[in-house]
């Protein structure tokens, strides 16, 4: 028990330092360096991260695609005459199967069980169609979609890139690119692996030549990223599940790593979360390649298993990826770092700055 609230990991952060676009260039964004034994501190640039680096090291990347989930719209009862009664905007978060989907609904109160919603192209025909089939709290719902020839087609027709809250603005066509790492491969995550962001394929040959070996894994970000904490202690936090794979090449590399005491280094919390839960559920360091899901919550007090260096963007106060991030270095080192951060004017979240822990 950790006897942690959550209140304890609030910082202030001023709202114009909330990153509302990407840098002007991808990989162009700043980096604060810290020494997570000491706390110290060093502002540098994303551009150097490359010779933080080591021969040997093992870089592990989160390959998920984000999917442009976030759609609009018509309702109408299935049993009064399909009758339209307004708009509404769906958040796709995690298949269910090959036709069902979780998903976030806005409003939610007005959604019920059995409507009918439809989704349109620009000219108004119907692309996609679908029946709410259970309601869940909080705006979830889960949503049957009539089968068609093409659904990611459709999805990338009509879909738009689902940018946080806190970027307060709609998304734009720069965004299909911007928001999705250059190594984003397996389409499933409802929100960017932001670390992963800030590379470009120059960088990643750079750190290639290094001879450091690079690896991935996959875990598709879901409604864990969009839902706040509702509690006020921190050993009341339970997180939304969500699905990763560890292939076998990464596995190995990261097995051959450990034995050799080569550092292992996270691109991302959720690259974090992945190989820890991985050990965790196997019970000992010892990575073997499957397929699972997990929930896994890391905070203070727990005992990090495979990871020796992290690359992460700034997160919210209060959040969840802020306490893995002080679980790794120490809350007090962190929100240090992190009113260093402010008063620099880092730029933060999704598509702001980066930190380099090591």
């Amino acid at each position: 028990m950790s006897g942690l609230r959550v209140a304890d990991f609030d910082f202030e952060l001023p709202q114009e330092l909330i990153a509302q676009q990407p840098p002007a260039e991808r990989g162009h964004s700043r980096m604060l360096v810290m020494d997570r034994t000491s706390g110290g501190l060093r502002d540098t640039a994303f551009s150097e991260f490359p010779a933080l680096l080591r021969a040997g090291d093992v870089l592990v990347l989160n390959d998920s695609r984000v999917i442009p989930a976030r759609l609009n719209a018509r309702r109408s009862l299935v049993r009064d005459r399909q009758m339209p009664t307004g708009l509404i905007e769906v958040l796709l978060t995690e298949p269910v199967d090959e036709n069902m989907w979780r998903a976030l609904v806005r409003p939610g109160r007005k959604v019920n069980v059995g409507e009918r919603l439809t989704f349109s192209g620009a000219s108004g025909e119907a692309v996609l169609q679908a029946v709410v089939e259970e309601r869940g709290a909080f705006g979830e719902r889960v949503l049957r979609f009539e089968p068609v020839e093409d659904f990611w087609g459709a999805i990338d027709r009509i879909g738009h890139m689902p940018l946080p809250p806190y970027i307060r603005r709609n998304d734009v066509e720069m965004d299909r690119e911007r928001y999705q790492t250059v190594f984003a491969q397996e389409r499933g995550s409802v929100a960017a692996p932001t670390a992963g962001l800030h590379f470009t394929p120059q960088i990643l040959r750079e750190i290639a030549e290094l001879g450091v070996e690079i690896v991935r894994v996959t875990l598709h970000v879901g409604l864990g990223t969009f839902a706040p904490l509702r509690v006020q202690n921190v050993d009341d936090v339970h997180l939304h599940r969500e699905r990763y794979s560890l292939p076998a090449a990464t596995a190995e590399a990261v097995n051959r790593g450990r034995k050799d005491g080569r550092r292992i280094i996270a691109v991302g919390t959720t690259v974090v979360r992945t190989l820890e839960s991985a050990a965790v559920t196997k019970g000992d360091a010892t990575l073997k390649p499957h397929v699972g899901t997990t929930e896994i919550f890391i905070a203070p007090g727990y005992r990090f298993r495979l990871v020796d260096a992290l690359l992460t963007n700034f997160h919210l106060p209060q959040s969840s990826l802020l306490m893995l991030v002080s679980a790794f270095a120490g809350r007090e080192r962190v929100l240090a770092a992190y009113r260093h951060a402010v008063d620099k004017r880092y730029r933060f979240f999704s598509y702001g700055d980066c930190m380099f822990l090591a």
